[in-house]
């Protein structure tokens, strides 16, 4: 349970944390989108102990864009958390399935 209170968690829920990035999918889902979450992955969190990379509509994301995630998606850094939110989770390729952990909301 996040405390609310410290400075990272007020940072987290007014979205200016520079370690919580979202992406939206659905509009940043080419190759290009990709190798640049795979080139920032490289460097460490700014403020806290993770970065957290939260893609949202993650299913829209092109063929070759998967292709090139699926390696870091295996073997993220340690200090890398991606959430991968779908609305259409049948729309996901196997190959990222069986690389994450299932959560319905």
């Amino acid at each position: 349970e996040p405390c609310n209170e410290c400075e990272m968690c007020k940072k987290i829920n007014q979205g200016i944390s520079m370690d919580v990035i979202e992406m939206d999918t659905a509009s940043k889902r080419k190759l290009e989108d990709i190798k640049d979450v795979i080139e920032n992955v490289k460097y460490p969190p700014q403020e806290g102990k993770y970065k957290v990379y939260i893609m949202d509509e993650v299913h829209m994301l092109t063929q070759e864009a998967v292709n090139a995630f699926l390696k870091t998606l295996e073997e993220p850094p340690l200090n890398v958390i991606f959430i991968l939110a779908t609305t259409d989770p049948q729309k996901l390729p196997v190959t990222i399935l069986s690389r994450c952990q299932k959560f319905d909301f």
